[in-house]
């Protein structure tokens, strides 16, 4: 049987957005930055209350379909608890549908919401899965929900049953380490972006992306003067192009002039990783082209506070 948690327990939950792909690791490299979300969670005595202010406010809906509403009945769920009412009011900073993870933060506060609630049943790697389950893939969800940079992958069952495994471990990043993000006004579908993709690619370009994740890899923890060779992709930034091309075009001209630019998720995101500042007149060329900079810092974990 299911235990009730009481009446007015309260949990806040503080999510960072995160940056996936980070140029080669295609759904498997993430990092966790410094621009977050808050939840604040209630038991009330009945029904369901949603309030969202910032980000996606006046858009996204305010009943049992918002997501966070979804990742908390899924994390009492797998704690085995219920409650008789909710209460969730969202602050999001996230800014929604550009390549910062504001789907997968809302999914890990959902779920580390619910775990506070319950008295924190759930390991990280339990709330990775869950929070995981919701958008089919970990990099995203697994920055938030351990910080820092991530690897991340999916085991696929061989018996075509059971669910899929989502797994991740969370890297060390060289302190010197800043990302500068370019966000556009426009949305991007993850969706539709991915259908842009080819089924096949070629042995040459696999061949290639190993590599460079492997190169990624050291350059995060250790050597962060090989960033902009660790951010070269063949696999999947060059065919999102096309749908993408203001994008496309400040990735090829930050790159042009050395830094370190790559394709946030799915976009439309620009993303510099570097350890000096992108020059000011660059930044404000790309204000002045409508575009908004986020000057962020590598992020920890997500963090939840029970009151």
């Amino acid at each position: 049987m299911a235990i009730e948690i009481p009446v007015g327990k309260k949990v806040t939950v503080t999510v960072p957005a995160s940056s996936a792909n980070l140029g080669p690791g295609f759904d498997t490299l993430g990092m966790a930055l410094s621009l977050f979300d808050t939840v604040e969670v209630e038991v009330i005595p009945a029904g369901l209350e949603v309030e969202v202010f910032g980000e996606g406010q006046g858009e996204l809906p305010l009943d049992g379909s918002h997501l966070v509403v979804k990742a908390i009945r899924s994390g009492l769920k797998a704690s085995d608890c219920e409650v008789p009412g909710l209460r969730v009011v969202c602050h999001n900073n996230i800014p929604q549908s550009r390549g910062l993870g504001s789907s997968a933060a809302a999914a890990v506060a959902g779920v580390s919401a619910a775990n506070g609630l319950a008295g924190f049943p759930l390991t990280d790697a339990q709330v990775v899965q869950l929070s995981s389950s919701f958008e089919g893939h970990p990099d995203n969800a697994a920055a938030s929900v351990l910080g820092k940079a991530v690897v991340s992958w999916t085991e696929i069952p061989v018996d075509g049953r059971t669910e899929p495994q989502y797994k991740a471990v969370s890297i060390p990043v060289h302190e010197s380490i800043h990302a500068t993000a370019l966000v556009p006004s426009f949305h991007a579908s993850t969706e539709a972006v991915r259908r842009v993709l080819p089924s096949d690619v070629t042995h040459v370009d696999a061949r290639f992306n190993v590599s460079r994740v492997a190169v990624m890899t050291v350059a995060l923890q250790q050597h962060p003067e090989l960033l902009w060779e660790g951010t070269r992709d063949r696999l999947h930034q060059p065919y999102r192009a096309d749908v993408l091309p203001v994008t496309a075009e400040w990735v090829n001209r930050l790159r042009n002039r050395g830094y370190a630019a790559y394709l946030s998720g799915a976009g439309p995101t620009v993303m510099v990783l570097s350890t000096k500042p992108v020059e000011e007149k660059i930044l404000d060329q790309a204000r002045d082209e409508g575009l908004r900079v986020l000057q962020l810092e590598v992020a920890g974990p997500v963090k939840v506070e029970v009151k």
